[in-house]
């Protein structure tokens, strides 16, 4: 087997570890009552974990046997396995968009994968790491500071995920340089890189956080999910002497390609945030003094409720009419002469 070879099979079994920890996550989040520390009692979130590890363990060994621009489009198809994994594990029905979104990033990411040419690794130099450091620093920094000037929402959403994808792509590139210098050159120079993957990492995981606040999922996710593979195959090909079969043709054809995955991507990632609103369960009880352990509440007392009328209101009497008990002038001239 080739090292190419090797290399994609190595990046097929970690998106399949990623899809099958996602799903197990999912299942976690929906069926835990929301308090702290309420997943690390469940063996499931272990094994989401242990299967998250796995994946990233088998992208970075695939990266150091194979080309960025190769290993780093295929961790998309994360989600193209997710979609069949959940119908049959969860029951969630797929539907003809899911199908047409997987059935376009497929062909898509086969695409990009016939028309890469394989070539021996290399890594970046020195200058060419600091350069790249500070490209990605100041562009990462510039749209996080146009997104504080935008108002939560889709567009603010969108940037702070550019800024992921950024981040996550540009990581990656660091791992694959990691990989590289420590099979041909001298672990002594590893340690920048090493520091960049912890600060493109963990700053990509708190923009990508941010991304879905007032945006919802499925822009966000889709955003970084396309710019990841883009900037990961971009800066591959520029600066670690990746390149496409073909020349200029072939180039043109893997854009192409990139363009049909990208929007199956996108399908599939709107789908997976419909599908999976309508498919999130009320938190399961987990043990004593669960919500199904409470007495059920006491009903509060009712207002009496107001007897109907059976009589008909009779109308009061009018009072009748006095008697003038002033005498007229007749009586009184009587009474005088009495």
């Amino acid at each position: 087997m080739t090292s190419l070879a090797l290399s994609v099979l190595l990046a097929l079994i970690s998106s399949v570890c990623y899809a099958a920890g996602a799903i197990l996550q999912e299942h976690v989040a929906a069926t835990t009552p929301l308090h702290a520390g309420g997943p690390l009692r469940r063996g499931t979130w272990w094994a989401a974990v242990t299967l998250n590890g796995a994946g990233a363990l088998l992208h970075v060994i695939a990266l150091a046997y194979g080309p960025l621009s190769v290993v780093q489009p295929l961790g998309a198809l994360t989600i193209v396995f997710a979609l069949p994994m959940a119908a049959v594990f969860v029951r969630r029905p797929v539907g003809a968009a899911g199908w047409r979104g997987a059935l376009l990033a497929t062909v898509g990411l086969a695409g990009l994968l016939s028309l890469t040419g394989s070539s021996r690794s290399q890594a970046l130099a020195d200058g060419e790491r600091i350069t790249l450091a500070v490209v990605t620093l100041s562009a990462i920094a510039a749209l996080a500071l146009v997104a504080r000037l935008l108002r939560p929402g889709g567009l603010r959403g969108v940037v702070l995920a550019t800024a992921a994808g950024t981040s996550f792509g540009v990581s990656s590139v660091f791992v694959k340089n990691v990989a590289v210098e420590g099979m041909w050159g001298s672990w002594a120079d590893v340690l920048p890189s090493l520091v960049m993957i912890g600060v493109l990492a963990g700053g990509g995981v708190l923009l990508s956080q941010a991304s879905y606040h007032g945006a919802g999922l499925a822009s966000p996710l889709a955003t970084a999910t396309v710019v990841n593979p883009v900037v990961a195959t971009a800066v591959g090909i520029t600066a670690l002497g990746e390149h496409f079969q073909h020349g200029t043709p072939g180039t043109l054809l893997a854009v192409l390609a990139a363009l049909v995955a990208s929007a199956g991507l996108v399908m599939l990632t709107v789908h997976s945030t419909e599908t999976g609103a309508g498919s999130v369960r009320p938190p399961e009880n987990d043990g004593p003094g669960g919500p199904d352990d409470l007495p059920p509440a006491p009903k509060a007392p009712s207002a009496p409720e107001t007897p109907p009328r059976l009589t008909r209101r009779i109308p009061r009497p009018r009072h009748p009419a006095r008697r003038r008990t002033t005498p007229d002038r007749g009586d009184a001239v009587l009474q005088s002469h009495g």
